[in-house]
C-alpha cells in the first residue's frame, strides 16, 4: 500500500508571483484553473501574498473580484487557500487588530476556505491575533514556521533547535490551527535540516496532524528537500504547473510525480490529465514574457537568500525603472543586510526589507540611507528578530528614522497609531468621496495611495510584460505611426527606403549621434539660434526612476529651500523630493500615478 501525498497547486498565486512578479490579468488564466479542476485538482492557492496588492498596483483589477471568479471557476468544493503575513496580512506594513479581523472576514466572504498564516520573524506574538481572526471568521488556519539557511559561518537561528522552539511557542500560546506548514521561501534550507525539523514536528504534533513542507527551487535542492520532508513525516507539499514551475517557483506536479515513481509514495494524479491541463495553461500564458532569472537555479541564493516570490517581483521593478544592471550587486549586498538585520526569515515582508536596504547600500553607499521597513524591523516595530541586530546598524536606524527601539507588541503599537485602522482608512475614502464599504476600507488600509488611485479610476494597467501581437505584426511589416511636434506621420521602412505619408525617401540609420552630420544638415542659418530661456528658472528633476505617489505643492505656490515638493515611489520605497531653493512653483510637469525616469522634469521653481 503506497503512502498518499497531498499537494496544493501554487501556480496561480506563488507561481505568478515568482515568475511574473504577480502581474497577470484574471481573464488570462481562468481557463487554466478550469482545466486543472477537470484534471481532478481541488486544492489551489488562490490569492493573498503579493496577489492581493498587485491587481491594484499593476493590472488595475479588483482582487476581491478575482477571488470571486476563482471560486466560480474552481467550483464550490475546491479548497481555495491564500497566504497571510501575520499582522501584516497582505501588505508590507503591519496592521491593527480591526484590519486584521476585517482581512479574515472579507476573504471568507469572497470564497476563501483556508489561510496560511506566517510571521517572517517567527515572533509567535504576531500569530496570536491573526490566527484568532482566521478561526473566528470560520476559515481553516494553517499556522507556519518560516525557514531558511543562514550564510556559512553564521549561527544563532535557523536550525532544527530554533524551529522546534518556535513550534513549541506556538503550542504554548494556545493558537488554534488545523494544519502546520514549514515554509522555506528562499529554498535554501539544507535537506538534512528539513528532515530533522519535520521529524521533530511529527513527534510533537502526533500522527494525525497535517504537516506541510513548502519551498522553492531557486537554489536547486527543492525536490531533495521535499523527499526529505516526506521521509521525516510530512504528508503534503506544494507543487506548481508549467510554465510557472521550477526555478524561482515550486517543482512541477509532473516533476514530483516522476521523482516519486518506484517509491512508496503516490501523488494520486492522472498524469495524462495533468499534462493536458498544463498544455492549456501554457497556451493561456503564451503572450507573457518570462524573465530569464525566473527559470534559473542560482547558486548565489544560498549566500543571499532571496525568495523566489520576491526575486522576480524585484527584478520586474528594476526593469520598470531601467535599473536591471544593478541586480547582481544588490543580491551580493543582501547577504550583509541579512547578517546585520537579526536573521529574520527571508520571506515577504522581511525579504523586501533586506532587498530595499541592499538596494540603498548599492545606490547611495553602505548604510548611508536606511530603508523605512528595514529600519523599523531592526528597531523592533515588526516584532522580535531571532537574534539581536548589529549594534551599529541599530544606531544608524535610530538616527535615520528618529525612533527608539521597542519591545512593545506590534498590534498594540498599531492599535494606538491614528494613521492606521478602519477609522483612518474611512477618512481616506471620505476625502475622495468614495463609498465606505468593508472592501474599500481594506483596500485603502492595505494599498494606501495606490488603492485610492484604483478606487477613483485614476489607475492604469502598467508594468505588464506581454507580447503585443498587433505591434509585432506591424513591426514585421515595418509599419509605424510617428508623431513629431504633435503631427502624425505614417512611416513604412523597407531596406534602405522609408515611405512617409506615401512619399518615398532613401534612409540610412546609424548608431549614436553624429553631431557633425547634424550641424551640416541644420545649415549655417540655423546655427547660433537659441531657444529663449529664463535663467532664473530652476527645474527639479527626478533623481531616480519611480512613480509619482503624491504632489504636495501647487502651481503658483511659494516654497522655501528644503520644503517637501512631492513623493516618488521606487522599489516600494517612498522617496521625498525637496525644493533646492526658495521661489514660486511656476510649472508642475507630473501627475499622481505617473511613471518617471531619471532626470525627467518634475516641476520648475521660478
Amino acid at each position: 500500500m503506497k503512502k498518499p501525498v497531498k499537494f496544493m497547486v501554487t501556480a496561480f498565486r506563488d507561481g505568478f508571483q515568482s515568475v511574473y512578479g504577480a502581474r497577470v490579468f484574471t481573464k488570462d488564466f481562468m481557463p487554466a484553473v478550469a482545466a486543472a479542476r477537470e484534471a481532478g485538482i481541488s486544492h489551489f492557492e488562490a490569492g493573498g501574498g503579493a496577489r492581493f496588492q498587485t491587481p491594484y498596483f499593476y493590472t488595475n483589477e479588483d482582487a476581491f473580484e478575482m477571488m470571486d471568479e476563482f471560486r466560480r471557476v474552481a467550483g464550490p468544493d475546491a479548497d481555495l487557500q491564500t497566504l497571510s503575513r501575520g499582522v501584516n496580512v497582505v501588505g508590507l506594513d503591519s496592521q491593527p487588530r480591526d484590519i486584521i479581523n476585517l482581512h479574515a472576514q472579507l476573504f471568507k466572504k469572497h470564497g476563501i476556505s483556508t489561510i496560511r498564516n506566517f510571521d517572517a520573524l517567527n515572533d509567535v506574538n504576531n500569530l496570536v491575533d491573526s490566527g484568532k481572526a482566521i478561526v473566528d471568521a470560520g476559515l481553516r488556519h494553517e499556522v507556519v514556521v518560516t525557514m531558511m539557511s543562514l550564510p556559512p559561518g553564521a549561527t544563532g537561528a535557523h536550525d532544527p533547535d530554533f524551529y522546534e522552539a518556535t513550534l513549541r511557542q506556538i503550542l504554548d500560546a494556545g493558537i488554534e490551527y488545523h494544519s502546520v506548514c514549514f515554509k522555506d521561501a528562499s529554498g535554501t534550507s539544507t535537506p538534512a535540516y528539513v528532515h530533522e525539523t519535520i521529524k521533530r514536528a511529527r513527534k510533537l504534533l502526533g500522527k494525525d496532524m497535517n504537516i506541510v513542507f513548502h519551498s522553492h527551487d531557486t537554489a536547486g535542492v527543492c525536490i531533495q528537500q521535499y523527499v526529505s520532508a516526506l521521509d521525516a513525516g510530512a504528508n503534503q507539499v506544494d507543487l506548481s504547473m508549467s510554465p510557472v514551475s521550477g526555478g524561482t517557483c515550486q517543482p512541477d506536479i509532473i516533476t514530483m510525480w516522476h521523482a516519486l515513481r518506484h517509491t512508496d509514495y503516490d501523488l494520486g494524479v492522472d498524469i495524462k490529465k495533468v499534462r493536458e491541463a498544463e498544455a492549456v495553461f501554457a497556451d493561456c500564458m503564451k503572450d507573457y514574457i518570462i524573465p530569464p532569472e525566473a527559470m534559473t537555479v542560482s547558486p548565489e541564493i544560498t549566500f543571499s537568500p532571496l525568495p523566489g516570490g520576491a526575486l522576480t517581483a524585484n527584478t520586474q521593478m528594476l526593469r520598470d525603472n531601467n535599473m536591471m544592471d544593478k541586480y547582481p550587486a544588490i543580491v551580493e549586498a543582501m547577504a550583509e543586510t541579512v547578517a546585520k538585520g537579526g536573521y529574520g526569515t527571508s520571506v515577504t515582508p522581511v525579504s523586501q526589507f533586506y532587498f530595499q536596504q541592499a538596494f540603498n547600500n548599492v545606490l547611495f553607499g553602505p548604510w548611508k540611507k536606511i530603508a523605512d521597513g528595514y529600519g523599523k524591523m531592526v528597531l523592533g516595530y515588526f516584532g522580535k528578530t531571532p537574534v539581536a541586530p548589529d549594534k551599529e546598524v541599530v544606531k544608524a536606524c535610530e538616527a535615520a528614522l528618529g525612533l527608539k527601539p521597542t519591545t512593545e507588541k506590534v498590534v498594540d503599537l498599531n492599535d494606538k497609531d491614528p494613521s492606521k485602522g478602519v477609522k483612518a482608512a474611512t477618512a481616506m475614502l471620505e476625502a475622495e468621496g468614495l463609498p465606505v464599504t468593508d472592501e474599500n476600507i481594506f483596500i485603502a488600509a492595505s494599498c494606501k495611495e495606490k488603492g485610492i488611485l484604483f478606487l477613483t479610476g485614476k489607475a492604469q494597467p502598467n508594468g505588464i510584460y506581454k507580447i503585443d501581437r498587433e505591434a509585432e505584426a506591424a513591426k514585421a511589416k515595418g509599419e509605424y505611426t510617428v508623431s513629431v511636434g504633435g503631427k502624425a506621420y505614417g512611416v513604412k521602412l523597407a531596406g534602405n527606403k522609408a515611405t512617409v505619408n506615401g512619399v518615398e525617401y532613401p534612409v540610412n540609420v546609424g548608431f549614436g549621434i553624429d553631431e557633425a552630420a547634424i550641424q551640416e544638415t541644420k545649415g549655417a542659418s540655423s546655427q547660433g539660434a537659441a531657444v529663449a530661456s529664463n535663467a532664473e528658472a530652476t527645474p527639479v528633476n527626478a533623481p531616480m526612476p519611480g512613480l509619482i505617489l503624491r504632489v504636495e505643492v501647487k502651481e503658483g505656490q511659494k516654497v522655501t529651500k528644503n520644503q517637501l515638493l512631492l513623493i516618488m515611489e521606487a522599489m516600494k520605497m517612498e522617496n521625498e523630493i525637496y525644493a533646492p531653493c526658495d521661489g514660486v512653483v511656476t510649472k508642475i510637469s507630473v501627475t499622481q500615478g505617473q511613471q518617471m525616469q531619471s532626470d525627467d522634469e518634475l516641476l520648475v521653481i521660478g
